[in-house]
């Protein structure tokens, strides 16, 4: 191996702990629950949540037609998805790369009275043979990890023939990123020097107070950084100090992708948040018109 391949190699792996560690902090989707994590009440409120902000994901991952498919759920944070399809009659695997996900989807599993198979894993690095799975799922998780490409290949290599991917990474081309991260954002991120301006951020867009005073203690200490495109990106989609997201354009996506006999790719989910006044005024069929362009989660259909 190159001097610089090991290079490549070592910042990626120190950027996948980095990961690790935030998700294992912070497991994806507790935020949306007041109630004690853990307790049946909790992900009442974690799943009423995710499905009434993000009403398409039932229909988009076509939850009803996984009976008698053996599913892997790549990133399956809290179950919550996962539950979906070991209630439809699928042969449910889930992975994540921390213990904290792995073991609230258990506990979700036993308290809804369903059976699935968990384990902690890399994305990158699948611990399954080839040719095992009839569909593989993973919902906006692979944009989180180093070598997305190479996590793509490892979806490809467990998949039976004929087997299907159905895959969510943030949208580049859409109106969140375009608009909302790259201009009202950043725009707003002035306004973070102070609690008044917090205070206007937080009646303007929702956000919580207590996640704007995390932002402005990022930005407070430091010197730029921040700021930069990249870095500014991963701190404006899942929180503060949240190490790495990317984007994806369609061409990208499919580029992803080559390696799969057919691919088709459709947008969903407008952020509401970013569109000033009238965002929750629009009506479903608006809503859904306009993330069909304009979408921040780009939905991948792909067949082996």
């Amino acid at each position: 191996m190159s001097q610089s391949s090991q290079r490549t190699n070592d910042i990626n792996a120190d950027l996948k702990e980095r990961v690790r560690a935030f998700w294992q902090a912070h497991p994806c989707g507790t935020k949306f629950s007041d109630a004690e994590m853990g307790t049946p009440e909790f992900f009442e409120r974690v799943e009423a949540h995710r499905y009434a902000k993000e009403w398409h994901i039932p229909t988009a991952a076509g939850f009803d037609g996984a009976r008698g498919l053996r599913v892997l759920e790549i990133g399956c944070g809290l179950g919550t998805d996962g539950a979906q399809f070991a209630g439809a009659g699928a042969d449910y695997t889930g992975v994540d790369l921390t213990e904290a996900a792995i073991e609230l989807a258990r506990k979700k599993f036993e308290l809804s009275g369903l059976r699935g198979e968990f384990r902690v894993a890399d994305a990158e690095n699948l611990d399954f043979a080839d040719d095992s799975f009839d569909l593989v799922y993973s919902h906006g998780v692979l944009h989180h990890t180093p070598d997305t490409a190479t996590a793509v290949r490892e979806i490809h290599r467990v998949l039976k023939p004929g087997g299907r991917a159905i895959v969510m990474l943030y949208h580049r081309g859409s109106y969140n990123y375009r608009v909302g991260i790259r201009v009202l954002r950043r725009t707003g991120a002035r306004l973070l020097k102070s609690e008044s301006g917090i205070k206007i951020i937080n009646l303007l867009t929702g956000e919580p107070v207590e996640s704007l005073r995390d932002h402005a203690r990022l930005l407070g200490g430091s010197k730029n950084g921040y700021m930069a495109s990249d870095e500014f990106l991963s701190q404006s989609t899942d929180g503060a100090g949240n190490p790495l997201a990317r984007v994806y354009s369609r061409r990208e996506a499919r580029d992803l992708f080559r390696d799969f006999r057919t691919v088709e790719l459709h947008a969903y989910f407008l952020n509401k948040r970013f569109i000033p006044l009238i965002g929750n005024l629009l009506p479903r069929s608006i809503e859904s018109a306009l993330a069909s362009r304009w979408g921040w989660h780009l939905w991948i259909y792909a067949k082996k």
